[in-house]
């Protein structure tokens, strides 16, 4: 099966940048590629047969455009979840959280004033929902426009320094502008780390942690196979961002392709890394018409 040759590769390329120290070699945890659930398959099929009754009210319609195409999203079904978000907005325009499922979307297809307009629109409604202005923060950044995605992270981190994920994209973002200004304040972050698991990711970022750590680390604190591909999806990502940033992009390349393969599409993670591939295979390019 494919996800199997995708991490004997994967097995390879952590082995092969570890010592060993001559212990017996090892292997990063496993997870199964999340496949759709029973329960998933039946709420799609109930949600399509309530929506064919005529005597529905506005807002139930509305409601079960939008229980759908979560569900649809769920799946990596993006279309057909855009199109049930945007008929529940047809009837119910007040709804943030679509309007930030939207602006991800956006994100991803290189659509950046649309995915602008719709961050604006969450945070109108809901001017404290914290996906949105880190999202926002995240499509500025890939938007190019670093000034303003610096000072919108850098907001998102301090209203909550505890979390290792808004210090990992300002450190991102920070890498843009002055790369050992970026790793200094990132290592100042790190010496205030808690116990929350993103904090290895953020060591492996700075080489205070090694890779077989991190991947050793991982498991802990959860059990089944759904956590495990979230958190794989969520190391090869990062790991994979690493590589990027030194322009190791051969690395990167298969490592963003292991963040895919876990099949997590409600992730930012999952999201961004085919933004990523594309943006890697744009630069190779760069650099050879240049040469």
């Amino acid at each position: 099966m494919k996800w199997i040759s995708l991490f004997v590769a994967s097995v390879a390329l952590i082995i092969s940048g570890c010592s060993s120290r001559g212990s017996q070699q090892w292997a990063p945890p496993l997870a199964v590629p999340l496949q759709p659930t029973i329960q998933q398959e039946v709420q799609i099929a109930r949600s399509t047969q309530l929506l064919l009754q005529d005597d529905l009210t506005p807002q139930q319609r509305s409601q079960l455009h939008f229980e759908r195409g979560v569900y649809y999203d769920s799946l990596g079904l993006r279309e057909l979840a855009r199109y049930d978000f945007n008929q529940s907005l047809s009837i119910n325009p007040a709804q943030p959280d679509i309007f930030n499922l939207l602006g991800v979307y956006f994100t991803q297809i290189g659509q950046f004033d649309a995915a602008y307009e719709a961050f604006d629109s969450t945070l109108e409604l809901d001017p404290e929902n914290k996906y949105a202005e880190r999202n926002q923060a995240i499509a500025l950044y890939y938007g190019g426009r670093e000034d303003l995605a610096l000072d919108a992270m850098t907001q998102h981190y301090q209203d909550d320094p505890s979390d290792p994920f808004r210090a990992l994209w300002l450190y991102i973002i920070e890498m843009k502008t002055d790369k050992s200004a970026a790793t200094k304040k990132l290592q100042q972050r790190y010496q205030d780390k808690n116990d929350l698991w993103g904090w290895d990711l953020v060591g492996l970022m700075l080489d205070k942690e090694s890779e077989q750590q991190v991947f050793q680390n991982l498991p802990n604190g959860i059990s089944g196979n759904t956590a495990l591909a979230q958190r794989l999806t969520e190391a090869y990502f990062y790991l994979a961002k690493k590589h990027q940033l030194a322009g190791e992009y051969s690395e990167a390349i298969g490592l963003y392709k292991l963040a895919l393969s876990f099949n997590v599409y409600d992730y930012v993670e999952h999201r961004y890394a085919l933004l990523e591939l594309g943006n890697i295979f744009k630069d190779l390019r760069q650099q050879s018409q240049n040469q």
